[in-house]
């Protein structure tokens, strides 16, 4: 099995030692000191008070690798956006594309059996490049549950949880993802499959449509910002928001997760939030994927989303004085 892992950050770094030591065919596509540190020194992770270590090829041009049986694909939502292009030496007749990321992903009306069947977002892939030069046929759902920081060049730490929930687009038990499941339990790793991923999308987004914004705004660590009255009801707020956007497009979540996502994200002790860290080291934030689409998709159901809107506009405002959004 040949998987490449398209971005080696917190997540994409986690996920090539793991399965690299597993005994897996690992290629990482990297960039800048990342890439220079990899090759020079291997790919580090800390995790559970061991130090793992694993020689991978890494390179920053995809041809290098060629055709996989899987790309991870481990960036942020905006970098996967402008990267689409760059993925099609990876990409033979049968190869699948695991959208390892936060948000609403490229494909979310792929399949999706509603009135917006075939529909693109404006603020996940505006010029659906990824949705022409990938092809959602090839997706693969991808839910991430751990908690990782990249700390060094080529040394990610790994904070909480291990697992990555997988799901097919239309819901079906197919071949390839029960292939990628195994793999990935191979290599010590928590991946069920699901089949209704966007259920499972949607719970992690309202963590992220809050979390993230309200940790940039406030630099509060994760567990401050649950366990803060004034912030905690904030967070609220937006996640019912959220809901009822995801209820408008028919994914209907039970009331008792509303309480249970925060309490959840109170147990993780001293954890800054990944736009918190694109931030403070001055790295493009993840934005539209968390947040805009939340609010695009609530247009788009003709569901008010005022609260998501305040923040969304605030956050949006803290990155570009920062420098590190375009919008």
């Amino acid at each position: 099995m040949k998987i490449c892992v398209f971005g080696a950050g917190a997540i994409g770094g986690y996920i090539a030692v793991e399965m690299a030591l597993a005994g897996f065919d690992v290629s990482v596509v990297a960039r800048g000191p990342n890439l220079e540190a990899i090759r020079a020194k291997g790919l580090r992770l800390r995790i559970e008070g061991a130090d793992k270590l694993a020689r991978v090829p890494a390179s920053d041009r995809p041809a290098d690798f060629g055709p996989q049986d899987y790309v991870i694909c481990a960036l942020k939502a905006h970098q996967a956006a402008a990267a689409a292009d760059a993925f099609a030496p990876l990409l033979g007749p049968a190869t699948a594309v695991v959208t390892a990321m936060n948000g609403i992903p490229w494909w979310y009306f792929y399949k999706e059996g509603g009135p917006f069947e075939g529909r693109h977002l404006r603020s996940v892939d505006p010029d659906r490049r990824q949705w022409v030069s990938i092809g959602p046929e090839r997706a693969i759902g991808c839910v991430v549950d751990p908690a990782c920081e990249v700390v060094a060049p080529g040394v990610i730490e790994h904070h909480e949880l291990k697992r990555f929930i997988l799901g097919e687009p239309d819901g079906s038990n197919s071949e390839r993802v029960n292939a990628l499941s195994a793999a990935l339990i191979n290599a010590g790793f928590d991946a069920p499959v699901r089949d209704n991923i966007r259920f499972n999308i949607w719970l992690k987004l309202w963590g992220n449509v809050c979390f993230n914004p309200i940790g940039a705004l406030t630099h509060a660590t994760l567990d401050r910002i649950a366990s803060d009255t004034a912030l905690r009801a904030l967070c609220k707020t937006m996640i019912l928001e959220a809901k009822a956007v995801n209820e408008a497009l028919g994914v209907d979540i039970p009331d008792k997760f509303v309480e249970r996502r925060l309490d959840v994200a109170g147990t993780i002790k001293g954890h800054k939030i990944s736009m918190l860290q694109d931030l403070e080291r001055g790295r493009s934030m993840e934005i539209d994927a968390l947040v805009t689409a939340v609010q695009e998709l609530g247009r788009l159901t003709s569901v008010p989303t005022p609260t998501i809107d305040v923040v969304l506009a605030l956050v949006q405002a803290r990155a570009r004085h920062a420098g590190l959004y375009a919008g």
